[in-house]
């Protein structure tokens, strides 16, 4: 299936039928885009038709940033010119999804759940292509000490599929921006490698995304990483903190919803607890960038209404700093789970949920991208943040 080139049918989100955009201008007084990912694992095709629809838009990235799955997202959009990326995106979500020996199914939502539950069961036990496999006596079978004892994936084919579809030259010596997030096991600081300071490699991608007890940590110099996911699931206070005075649009694009219902039975229980132990962190990092944010804005106007000869030369630098504060429009993706998904959905990975995700992603940025007044900065340096989800519009 060629999914760049010929999209899916048009879909219904809930809201309205869905059209494409044709190409968006830069909006005036926008300096910079961002492109920020959240974990999710098998969610993350999600993120991949988030991009395509931007790509089509013309509202390519200056800034990419992501943790776990969206650091594989993030290093494949970094590490392509733009007119691969979505092919290339394109080419890594068949390849992990290629092992699926359930094409076809009765329709309904209860036989879908069946399908999906025995999809995640086998992707459990042989692992995807390009991705993970299986070793062999490993986890709580294998030697204490030993590689295997503490992990029950390898993730070596990973390693190869980045060396296929990312070309780190051109993340290092690139335009754009990039960055990806992981945990130090030992002392569970988190850190993110950035190309501004880090010479990028496969392995701080992978780092990004082993989430245990699945995927091995990986070593990089003298310390191990896990997956950032288990600290903080989004990059977003990492770009925001790196902006400077750069006003940016930026698209955060979410995995887990922090938005629910009430759950019903045991796996709808598992999927909400999941959903609130990754989406949290998204909601305090950006409620707290936006008190900082006025806070910052009230200063400054305090300061103005000092006589400049009142103010040590301290504060002259801050009212100077705080005069260019950035504009910033956050756009808000988030991923809406379907009503036969349970808590497996984030290691599901048939061709047929990725296909879906990926869709989903693609309608629900080009419904963002319709709402024109959002994209639009008003010149007051303040930060505004919309989510077609919550305004139901």
């Amino acid at each position: 299936m060629d999914m760049h080139t010929d999209p899916p049918p048009a879909h219904q989100t809930g809201r309205t039928r869905t059209r494409t955009v044709g190409k968006i201008p830069r909006p005036h007084g926008c300096q910079g885009i961002g492109l920020v990912f959240q974990g999710g694992g098998a969610l993350g095709a999600y993120q991949a038709g988030v991009y395509q629809a931007l790509h089509e838009a013309g509202l390519e990235p200056d800034w990419v940033a992501g943790v776990s799955i969206g650091a594989i997202n993030a290093a494949i959009i970094a590490g392509n010119k733009p007119e691969d990326r979505v092919r290339k995106l394109e080419r890594f979500w068949l390849d992990i999804t290629s092992r699926d020996p359930f094409t076809q199914w009765p329709e309904g939502d209860a036989s879908r759940m069946w399908r999906n539950m025995l999809s995640a069961m086998n992707g459990i036990m042989f692992g995807q292509p390009g991705f993970f496999k299986p070793r062999p006596a490993a986890g709580f079978f294998a030697p204490r000490g030993s590689r295997a004892a503490t992990a029950l994936y390898d993730t070596a084919p990973l390693r190869q599929t980045l060396h296929k579809l990312v070309d780190f030259n051109l993340i290092n010596d690139g335009p754009m921006r990039f960055a990806v997030g992981a945990v130090e096991v030992t002392s569970a600081n988190f850190a993110y490698f950035d190309n501004r300071h880090t010479e990028i490699a496969p392995e701080h991608i992978m780092a990004s995304g082993a989430l245990p007890p699945g995927l091995p940590m990986i070593r990089i110099g003298q310390h191990y990483y896990w997956d950032g996911g288990l600290v903080s699931n989004t990059p977003l206070q990492h770009l925001l903190d790196n902006l400077g005075s750069t006003s940016m649009l930026v698209f955060q694009v979410d995995l887990f919803s922090a938005s629910g219902n009430i759950p019903r039975d045991m796996p709808e229980v598992l999927s909400r607890a999941k959903d609130i132990q990754y989406s949290s962190r998204t909601r305090t990092t950006t409620d707290h960038f936006l008190q900082t944010h006025r806070l910052r804005q009230a200063l400054g106007e305090a300061l103005h209404l000092v006589p400049d000869e009142l103010l040590n030369q301290e504060q002259r630098e801050q009212k100077a700093s705080l005069d260019r504060l950035p504009e910033i429009n956050i756009m808000q993706l988030i991923y809406q789970q379907k009503a036969y998904e349970g808590d497996a959905k984030d290691y599901e990975f048939s061709r047929i949920s990725m296909k879906e995700h990926w869709r989903t992603g693609y309608y629900d940025t080009c419904n963002t991208l319709h709402h024109q007044d959002w994209l639009k900065f008003n010149g007051t340096g303040g930060i505004r943040s919309f989510d077609i989800h919550r305004t139901g519009e």
